[in-house]
């Protein structure tokens, strides 16, 4: 069972690696390439050094063999120990040179490469030069033909610190085997010291990045942590703090300035809607008072019409009541939250139309001022209000009064106003809508709602006979 859930885990961590392990891989990867391409480079600059070294140990050898002369001086026969020790001293000389930069000397202690080697083998004779040439290891270049070999000398056989490649053509001259060779320029110390700084450089990138990605993880942990507890308070109705948008980790400042958005929306939406609530429940004391009055009256009154009278009345308040709590929830309902283009001129003008046979009926004339308004908001809350508007001036205007309806921009804001020449509120401009007179009803505390809605408010004045209410809404 363990192993199984281990399994799961690290295929789900592979699949879904972090920004850290991506990190650490690529770094990881980038190690891994320079290292190989490090490799690849001093094998490459190494075959070349050895390469380089054959090809003058080539020429030294044609060199040689033309200072000998002919090979058939050499013969087996005619081969002497005299000829054996002059072989002996002439590669002596050769070989060693005072103060030259490439002697064997000077390549033992600085490490450079570039002295010439000999060795003349012959039978019978002992071998004239550096005898450990006969017993390196070899390894051949093919590339430059038979006989041209590398020969590794272990230290002490060439340098009594160190150990060289000699790069050396071995090839029979007559009855001697002549070996020439060139000692292969060390390219190990300066390498070797490359490679380390490049190394150490490519673990301290390695090292920097893993830091960086763990700050940067850090510190998007941290700013993730604001933010979910942003969300938490405002999940419990807390709409007073914010993410700060100036985070430490700058991937989360365009979704921090989202959430916040959104938060602002919230809290302007909860507080419409809270207001909205507050004022139509204010509102429903009075018909429910007055609806319970009559009914109690009612089961005490004796008097059969006295008895219709309070009951009809009871059942006006109740459907006042029923249409409030209709339009209460249409304030909650979803569509009030999308916003769209409407024409306020076109809505009043199709609500008009609908109370134009109503109007005809009480003998009141409805006059339309509208011009051409665009706003932003919901078209089901403005129609409702509109309606509301007019069914009140309708119903509430005497026969032959006048309702004017007007729609207009004013000072950037677009306005909806009703004016008719009913009994007016009784009251000063300064009074709270949904407070005055029974008159008006519970439809003026909905249009105070939707107006909020749509970031606007709704003013009530008394004129000389009527009143006028304008509901602005902001654009």
């Amino acid at each position: 069972m363990i192993p199984s859930r281990l399994f799961a885990a690290l295929s789900r961590a592979t699949l879904r690696p972090t920004a850290t392990q991506l990190t650490a891989a690529m770094g990881v990867l980038a190690a891994l390439a320079l290292t190989g391409s490090l490799v690849v480079t001093g094998l490459a600059v190494q075959t070349d050094q050895r390469e380089k070294a054959a090809l003058i140990a080539l020429q030294d050898f044609a060199a040689m063999a033309a200072k000998l002369g002919a090979d058939d001086s050499f013969s087996t026969q005619t081969l002497t120990d005299t000829d054996a020790a002059w072989l002996a001293a002439w590669l002596e000389a050769v070989q060693t040179r005072p103060g030259d930069a490439r002697s064997l000397e000077a390549v033992c202690r600085t490490g450079r490469g570039g002295a010439g080697v000999r060795l003349i083998e012959a039978p019978g004779v002992a071998p004239a030069g550096l005898a450990a040439l006969a017993e390196a290891e070899a390894d051949p270049i093919e590339r430059l033909g038979d006989g041209v070999h590398v020969l590794r000398l272990e230290r002490g056989a060439l340098c009594p610190n160190r150990a060289v490649e000699v790069a050396a053509v071995r090839q029979p001259y007559g009855a001697l085997t002549l070996t020439v060779g060139r000692v292969v320029e060390r390219s190990g110390a300066p390498w070797g010291r490359a490679v380390l700084t490049i190394l150490v450089t490519g673990v301290l990138i390695l090292v920097f990045g893993l830091g960086a990605a763990s700050l940067a993880r850090r510190r998007l942990a941290i700013d993730i942590e604001r933010l979910s507890q942003t969300l938490d308070r405002a999940a419990v109705g807390d709409f007073a703090e914010r993410a700060p948008e100036t985070a430490a980790a700058p991937e989360l400042t365009g979704l921090t300035r989202r959430v916040n958005q959104t938060l602002d929306r919230l809290e302007e939406l909860m507080g419409w809607l809270r207001d909205a609530s507050d004022q139509l429940a204010h509102d429903f004391r009075t018909p429910l008072a007055r609806a319970s009055s009559r009914l109690d009256r009612l089961a005490e009154a004796t008097d059969e019409a006295e008895r219709v009278r309070l009951a009809g009345q009871a059942g006006a308040d109740l459907a006042q009541l029923t249409r409030a709590m209709n339009e209460a929830l249409a304030l909650r309902d979803g569509a009030s939250w999308v916003f769209e283009t409407v024409r306020l001129d076109d809505l009043a003008a199709q609500v008009i139309e609908l109370y134009e046979a109503v109007a005809a009926e009480r003998e009141v004339s409805i006059v339309a001022d509208l011009a051409l308004v665009e706003i932003p908001g919901v078209r089901t809350l403005l129609q409702r209000a509109a309606t509301n508007l007019l069914d009140n001036a309708v119903k509430y205007s005497p026969p032959g009064g006048v309702v004017r309806v007007t729609v207009a921009m004013d000072g950037g804001e677009a306005v909806l106003r009703v004016a008719d020449q009913g009994p007016g509120f009784a009251g000063s401009a300064a009074q709270t809508p949904g407070e005055g007179p029974e008159s008006h009803g519970m439809g003026l505390p909905f249009v105070r709602a939707v107006a909020r809605r749509h970031r606007g408010d709704l003013i009530i004045d008394d004129a000389s006979t009527g009143a006028v209410v304008t509901a602005r809404f902001r654009v």
